[in-house]
C-alpha cells in the first residue's frame, strides 16, 4: 500500500519507516492542534483546550474518563505487519479507509498497549456535539519514562488545513494523510523542535525534554500529500485564540458602547494556565504598570493603582495603607499586629455613585481583628482568596465598622485580598471584590492579584521615598528660609519663594535679610545649583556663613571672596550664585556685588522707570580664584530694589533676556503695596509655562531715614563727657518729642560712652541716636575688642553697665568696624 496516497494510517516501529523517497523541501503547515495523555489504565490525564475545541467535550468531562470513548485511534492502527508491533492480530483493526463513531470504537484495549509500543497516525471522520461530522487528523506516540503518562496524542481538524497547491473541492485534498519523518529531513528541524514543548502539557523542564526527545527519536509529525511530499507540523494555538481574542475585543467594546463594566474574561474552560490565558493575564498586567507609577506623588500614586484593575479585573477596589506610609514617614518596622492603624486611601468601584461612601469613607483609620481575612493576608504577606463572600463570614467583616452595616455590600461577592509590599515589609493591602453574577477569583486570579500587588507595591515605596524624602528637604529648607519683618531701619520689605514644579520641589535658593550697624540692611539672594534634599543643606551651610560674615560688617566684594574660600573647603560640588547689597538710608546709597548671579532690577520712584543694573558679574560662589568687585548706586526715598533667582525669569527654550525684560516690565507696575508688588511680578512671569526651577523674590522698598531724624555728636576722650552725652541725649529726645524715653536712653547712653572713653584709644568717640521704627542709639569708638556681658558681684567695680543695656533695651549688640567698634542699642518706640 502507498503510504502517502492510500493508506490512511502510519506506524513506523523505526527511523527507516516512510523514506523510500527523499520528501522535497515544503513549507512548514501551521496547524492548531489538541493535545490529550492518556495514563497506563487508558484514562485521559489531560485534555487540552484545544482537544475540548475540537472533540466538543469540556475539560471536567474528559478528565478521568475511558481515552477510549473520546479519540478515534484504536480504530485506524497499521495492518502491516513489516510496520507495526507483531503482538496483536490484524483483524482488531478494520480496513475502512475513514471510520465513522463517537471514539475509539471496539478493540481500545487491546489496541492501547500495542500503541505503547510504536507511534501510530491516522485520520477519521468522529460526529462532536452541537457541530457537524468532524474530520481529525491523529497523531499517537508511546511514552515511556517516570510520569504517569503512557499516551501522548495530538489530534487536528483537516478542515483548517491549507495544504500547498491542493484545493479542497480537489480529489487530492481527500489523500492528505498524518505521518512521521526525521525531523532533520525538512528545513527550520531545529526551530521545529525549539517549539514541541509548547505543545505539551504543564510539566517539569526534565519531563519536557524528555518527552521532546521521544517525539524526535519516533518521528516527527507531518501532513503527507504525496508521496514524495511532505509538510512539517508546526504547532499553532493562535488561530483559534486569535478568534476567540477578537470575539472578545467586540463583546469588550459592545459593553463599553452600553456603558457596561468590561470584566476580564477567564481563561478558556479547563485551559489551567495555558498559553493563552497566560498571555491575555501578562498583557493585563502589562497594561496595568504602564497605568501605574507615572509620577511620584503618592495620593496621584494611590488613586492610579485602584483605578488600574477597576472594571477589568474587578468590581470593587479598596486600598489601605499603614499610617507611616500615608504621614509620608519612614519605612514601617516590624509585622503589623491588631494595632496596626490602616488607612483607607482609595474606594474604586462600579456600583451606583455613593454606595459606599458613607459606610466606608476614604480617610478612615482603622485597625483590623486577626480573624479576617485582611489580618491574615497582612501578618503572612501573601494572597488571601474568598470565592464567595458567606453571610457569616460578611458578619465578621461587619462587625468592625461599628454602627455601619457593610453586609449588603459584601455579601455574596468573590473577594481576594492582596499585599502591597516592598523589601519584604507590607506597606498596605488591596481588598477586590467582584458581583456575584461575575466568575469568582480562582487561582490564577490569585496569582495575578499577587504580581499586580507585587507592582503596585513596588510603585508604592518609590513613592512613599520620594514623599519622605522630599518632606525632610521641605523641613529643612522651610528651618532655613528666615521669617524676615516687613520693616527694617529704613525698609519694607515683602518676599516669595516658589517651589520647583518638575525637577523637584526642594531647591537650593534662599534670601535673607540682616540687621548691620549704622541703621544699614544687608541684602542678599543666592542659587546653590542643583536640586534635592543636599542642595537645600548647601543653602542653609552657605546662608548661615552669609549672616556670621555680615554680621562682621564685611564690603560686599569681601565677603563674596571669603564665601567663596569656604564653598572650596567645603567640596568640590559646592557652586551657587549669589547677589549681595547693603543699604544705607542715612546716606541713600547701595553697595553690591555679584557672583555670578541675575542683575537686580532698581524701579525709581521719581519717574517710575525700571532698570537693571549694570554690575560686574563674577564667578559662581565655589569656583575660585576669581576676583569680585562692589559698585555703589546713589538711590532716593521710595525706590525700589527687586533681586530674584534665575528661576523666576529663565525658561527653557526662550532667551533670558526675555524673562528680565518682563521683570523690568512688571516691577514698575504701581501697586498699593509691597505684598501686591510682589504678586504682580510673580503672575506675569510664572505663567508663561515651562517653569521648573524653583524661585526666590526679594522686594524692598528703600524708604530712606530723613536727616532730621539723626543726630550725631563727636565727643572727647574725656571721662567728663559722659555727663554731656546724658545731656545732650535728653535734650535731643525731647526735641523728637520722646520725653518718656529719655530716661531709659539718657542711662545707657552714658552707660556706653563711659564705656568707650575707658578703652579708645583715639583722641575722640562718636555718639549717634536715629529714629525710625525705634529707637537707635550707636557710640562709636577705636578699640576693636568687643564688650562682654559679665556677671558682677557685689563688690565688683565693673559689669554693671551692660548689664543695665541688657535689662532695658528692647535689642542691644556689637559689632567691629574698620577703625573700631560700634556698640548700640534699641528702644521701641511708643504708640501714636
Amino acid at each position: 500500500m502507498d503510504r502517502g496516497t492510500e493508506t490512511e494510517r502510519d506506524a513506523p516501529c523505526g527511523r527507516g519507516a516512510g523514506q523510500d523517497a527523499a520528501p522535497r523541501p515544503a513549507a512548514a503547515g501551521r496547524v492548531p492542534l489538541a493535545v490529550v495523555v492518556a495514563d497506563r489504565d487508558g484514562l485521559v490525564s489531560h485534555w487540552s483546550s484545544g482537544a475540548r475545541r475540537l472533540f466538543g467535550v469540556a475539560r471536567p468531562d474528559a478528565i478521568g474518563r475511558p481515552a477510549a470513548d473520546l479519540l478515534p485511534v484504536a480504530g485506524a492502527l497499521p495492518e502491516e505487519d513489516g510496520a507495526a508491533c507483531e503482538t496483536y492480530p490484524d483483524e482488531a483493526y478494520p480496513d475502512e479507509a475513514y471510520p465513522d463513531g463517537d471514539g475509539l470504537g471496539p478493540g481500545l484495549e487491546a489496541s492501547l498497549d500495542r500503541v505503547l509500543c510504536c507511534p501510530a497516525a491516522g485520520r477519521a471522520r468522529l460526529t462532536v456535539p452541537d457541530r457537524d461530522r468532524v474530520d481529525v487528523l491523529w497523531w499517537a506516540y508511546p511514552l515511556a519514562g517516570p510520569g504517569s503518562g503512557r499516551l501522548l496524542v495530538l489530534a487536528a481538524d483537516a478542515a483548517r488545513l491549507n495544504p500547498p497547491d491542493v484545493s479542497r473541492d480537489d480529489a487530492g485534498y481527500e489523500r492528505i494523510a498524518p505521518g512521521f519523518a526525521l525531523h532533520t529531513d525538512f528545513p527550520g528541524a531545529d526551530e521545529l523542535a525549539r517549539r514541541l514543548p509548547e505543545i505539551l502539557p504543564s510539566m517539569s523542564v526534565d519531563d519536557s525534554a524528555r518527552i521532546v526527545a521521544q517525539i524526535l527519536e519516533l518521528g516527527y509529525p507531518v501532513l503527507e500529500f504525496s508521496q514524495n511530499e511532505r509538510v512539517p507540523v508546526t504547532p499553532d494555538w493562535g488561530v483559534a485564540r486569535r478568534a476567540e481574542r477578537k470575539a472578545r475585543r467586540e463583546r469588550a467594546a459592545r459593553a463599553a458602547a452600553e456603558g457596561r463594566p468590561v470584566p476580564l474574561e477567564p481563561a478558556d474552560e479547563g485551559e489551567d494556565l495555558e498559553y493563552a490565558a497566560v498571555r491575555e493575564r501578562l498583557e493585563f498586567l502589562n497594561e496595568v504598570s504602564g497605568r501605574i507609577g507615572t509620577s511620584l506623588d503618592l495620593a496621584r500614586t494611590i488613586t492610579e493603582v485602584s483605578r488600574a484593575v477597576v472594571p477589568r479585573f474587578t468590581d470593587v477596589a479598596g486600598t489601605y495603607l499603614r499610617e507611616q506610609v500615608v504621614a509620608g514617614e519612614g519605612f514601617p518596622e516590624g509585622v503589623p499586629d491588631t494595632t496596626t492603624m490602616w488607612h483607607r486611601v482609595a474606594v474604586e468601584h462600579t456600583d451606583e455613585p455613593g454606595r459606599w461612601d458613607d459606610v466606608v469613607p476614604v480617610g478612615e483609620a482603622m485597625p483590623f481583628p486577626a480573624h479576617t481575612p485582611f489580618f491574615q493576608c497582612m501578618t503572612t504577606g501573601e494572597p488571601v482568596l474568598v470565592p464567595r463572600i458567606s453571610e457569616e463570614t460578611g458578619h465578621a467583616i461587619a462587625s468592625q465598622f461599628e454602627k455601619r452595616d457593610i453586609r449588603p455590600l459584601i455579601t455574596g461577592r468573590s473577594m481576594l485580598v492582596v499585599p502591597l509590599k516592598a523589601r519584604d515589609v507590607v506597606l498596605g493591602f488591596m481588598i477586590l471584590l467582584r458581583h456575584p453574577e461575575r466568575p469568582v477569583f480562582n487561582d490564577m486570579d490569585r496569582v495575578t492579584g499577587a504580581e499586580l500587588a507585587a507592582r503596585a507595591g513596588l510603585v508604592l515605596d518609590n513613592a512613599r521615598m520620594y514623599t519622605y524624602q522630599e518632606r525632610v528637604a521641605e523641613t529643612l529648607q522651610d528651618s532655613m528660609l528666615p521669617h524676615i519683618p516687613p520693616r527694617m531701619a529704613g525698609c519694607d520689605i515683602a518676599t516669595r519663594y516658589l517651589p520647583g514644579t518638575l525637577l523637584g520641589r526642594v531647591g537650593g535658593d534662599w534670601f535673607d535679610a540682616v540687621k548691620l550697624p549704622g541703621a544699614r540692611t544687608a541684602l542678599v539672594v543666592g542659587d546653590v545649583m542643583g536640586h534635592g534634599l543636599n542642595s537645600a543643606a548647601m543653602m542653609g551651610q552657605l546662608r548661615t556663613a552669609v549672616q556670621t560674615m555680615a554680621a562682621l560688617d564685611l564690603p560686599p566684594a569681601q565677603l563674596l571672596r571669603n564665601l567663596d574660600d569656604l564653598a572650596q573647603r567645603l567640596g568640590e560640588t559646592y557652586l551657587a550664585t549669589c547677589l549681595y547689597a547693603v543699604y544705607d538710608p542715612i546716606a541713600s546709597e547701595l553697595h553690591l556685588a555679584n557672583a555670578g548671579h541675575v542683575p537686580p532690577v532698581l524701579v525709581r520712584a521719581e519717574d517710575g522707570r525700571s532698570e537693571l543694573l549694570e554690575l560686574p558679574t563674577g564667578a559662581p560662589i565655589g569656583v575660585g580664584g576669581v576676583p569680585f568687585e562692589a559698585v555703589r548706586v546713589r538711590v532716593a526715598p521710595g525706590d525700589r530694589l527687586i533681586m530674584c533667582t534665575d528661576g523666576l525669569v529663565e525658561v527653557r527654550g526662550e532667551d533670558i533676556g526675555v524673562g528680565l525684560a518682563t521683570l523690568c516690565e512688571s516691577a514698575a507696575h504701581p501697586a498699593a503695596s509691597m505684598d501686591d508688588a510682589c504678586d504682580t511680578v510673580v503672575r506675569a512671569l510664572n505663567t508663561r509655562g515651562g517653569r521648573k526651577d524653583d524661585v526666590a523674590l526679594l522686594m524692598v522698598r528703600l524708604a530712606g531715614i530723613a536727616p532730621d531724624d539723626v543726630a550725631e555728636w563727636r565727643l572727647a576722650r574725656d571721662p567728663a563727657q559722659a555727663a554731656r552725652a546724658r545731656a545732650v541725649v535728653r535734650e535731643q529726645l525731647n526735641a523728637w518729642g520722646l520725653t518718656g524715653l529719655a530716661d531709659s536712653a539718657e542711662l545707657m547712653a552714658g552707660e556706653l560712652v563711659t564705656n568707650a572713653l575707658r578703652h579708645a584709644h583715639g583722641r575722640s568717640v562718636e555718639l549717634r541716636l536715629v529714629r525710625g521704627d525705634t529707637l537707635l542709639c550707636e557710640v562709636d569708638d577705636d578699640d576693636h575688642d568687643l564688650p562682654t556681658l559679665l556677671s558682677a558681684g557685689p563688690l565688683d567695680e565693673s559689669g554693671r553697665g551692660l548689664r543695665v543695656v541688657s535689662t532695658l533695651a528692647r535689642e542691644w549688640g556689637a559689632s567691629r568696624t574698620k577703625a573700631g567698634k560700634t556698640v548700640w542699642f534699641e528702644l521701641s518706640l511708643p504708640r501714636r
